[in-house]
Parts: C-alpha cells; structure tokens; sequence
C-alpha cells in the first residue's frame, strides 16, 4: 500500500510573535513493514535556520528558528509512503508473558530497540496500582504475551469512551483511568501503563490512521487525523508488536508510524516556544490518500 499524506499544521496568534523555536517530528520512519519514499516541509515565514538530527529513539527531528515577526506559522508536511506488514493472529498466544517480563530485564543492549527502556514509569505514563490491576485481568499465569495485549486491548476499547473534549494532553493518567473518558492518546498511555506496571516493554507510537468515509459518502478533504497506539515486545521471535485500543485492531498496514518514543512528550509532530504572544489558535489537518 502506497500514501501520500498531507499534515498542515497552522498557528493564529492574537498579537505579533518576535522568536519562535520548534521541533518538528514530522517525517514518517522506515522499517519495519514499512518504506518512506519522499518527504518535504514547506514553513512560512522561512526560518532563520533549520537543523535536522535524530533523536535517540531514531526519529527524524527537525529544529526551525523564525526571527521574522508574525502573526501567522503555517507548517505543510508532505510525504509518500509504502506499507506492507502483517501482524500476528490476535488469538495466538505467543511467548508466555511471564518469560517476556523477565527476557526485557535481562536485556543486554540500551539502544533505542532494547525493551528494557520501555519497561520504566515515564513523564506522561506513571506506574499506578489501580492501572496495573486492571491490566492484571488480561495475563493468567502462564498466558501468552499477544494473546493478553489482545485482551487489554479490546477491553480498553469496550470500557473507555472516545470523547475529544473529555481531556487535554495534559491531563493526568489517574484522571482518565477513573473517568474512563478520553482519545487515542489517553487509551495508549493507560494501556502502557498497565502493561509497564506488569513489567512488559510497551512503546507510544504516533502516525496516521488510513480513514475510510461511509458508504456513498464522498471523503472529505482535511479529515484525517494524527493517532497513536501501542507497541509491545513480544520477545526476539516475534519482536516488536502494534495494537490499537481506540480501535481494538493489530497494527497493518492501515496505520503508518511517524514516530515511537515512551509516551507522547517523546513523539509530539510539533513543539517549542514563542515570544509575544498570550493567545493563539491551533489548527490541525490531515489527509491520507492510497495512490498505490
């Protein structure tokens, strides 16, 4: 499957902005299933400067500074991408989960593949005894890795409600887990931190989702959206596995990943500071389109 995918990201400031400097994390990976075959980024006003590195987790990362004054940021991100993965049958159990607990601390690498750094609590995913709990329901002993994140999976889908003016990025992990309400991004840190608290590697990723409009219903320009969902370790075998709890399916070839870090202040497409500014509007459109 080939993408051409559209992200524009558009800030309206109330008074003048004099310096702003941001990160960009917005070039889709390769590997894994998956191939980036070209990616742009069109910024205006033209920066100052722009220097391009790679982060530890091996994420693209782009620094821009505007010295220009302005009213107006408008970031156009372009790419084509190719997917072909497949994932493993949800009801194959895998590795018991126990031996991938102890597998991922007994790690021998700390590179950004090891699974061992993704076992640890995280600014956005703390380790909490009520999430672990919860998560606990989804690995009897003995039970199989896949087989479980499965479960938790489709649990988290079947308990907690979509609701986009539920919380904010902000939002406390404890908060979202009591009131059960949230989006892609609450549903992915509480299901990392159920599987953390269980001792199992488990990785935020963002990307985007492949959106299919009703039927005859036209698709509307602008409707697509950045997501986020889960990776497991499932042991050297099997590797690294996605699943997606506000959906309830494994990751193939519909999803295609911008970026994996512990949680979402990792992966953010764009962050950083401005000068001269108290109020500003953020807007967000994203198109995904198969042309191959």
């Amino acid at each position: 499957m080939i993408y051409d995918i559209r992200h524009v990201t558009t800030y309206g400031y109330e008074s003048p902005v004099s310096f702003a400097r941001c990160s960009l994390r917005l070039e889709p990976k390769s590997g894994d299933g998956q191939l980036l075959i070209s990616h742009t980024v069109e910024i205006r006003p033209r920066p100052a400067d722009r220097t391009v590195r790679r982060d530890f987790f091996g994420t693209h990362t782009e620094s821009i500074l505007i010295e220009t004054a302005h009213r107006n940021l408008r970031i156009d991100s372009r790419s084509r991408v190719s997917v072909s993965r497949t994932a493993p049958e949800r009801a194959a159990p895998g590795p018991s989960w126990e031996d991938i607990r102890d597998a991922a601390f007994e790690a021998a690498s700390l590179g950004p593949e090891s699974p061992v750094g993704y076992v640890f609590a995280s600014a956005l995913v703390p380790v909490q005894p009520p999430v672990t709990a919860y998560a606990m329901a989804s690995f009897p002993p003995g039970g199989g890795i896949v087989a479980g994140a499965a479960d938790l999976m489709r649990r988290i889908r079947n308990d907690f409600k979509y609701d986009p003016k539920a919380t904010v990025i902000s939002t406390p992990l404890k908060e979202v887990f009591e009131k059960r309400h949230g989006v892609c991004q609450d549903f992915a840190h509480v299901m990392i931190a159920g599987l953390r608290g269980l001792g199992l590697p488990a990785a935020y990723v963002s990307g985007y989702l492949r959106t299919i409009p009703p039927p005859g219903k036209p698709r509307l320009q602008g409707a697509d959206a950045t997501h986020a969902w889960v990776s497991v370790w499932c042991g050297d075998g099997l590797g690294w596995v996605g699943f997606d709890p506000t959906n309830d399916i494994m990751i193939e070839n519909d999803h295609i990943v911008l970026a994996t870090g512990r949680d979402f202040s990792d992966v953010s497409p764009v962050d950083g500071i401005i000068v001269g500014s108290r109020k500003q509007k953020l807007g967000v459109a994203v198109d995904v389109v198969v042309v191959g």
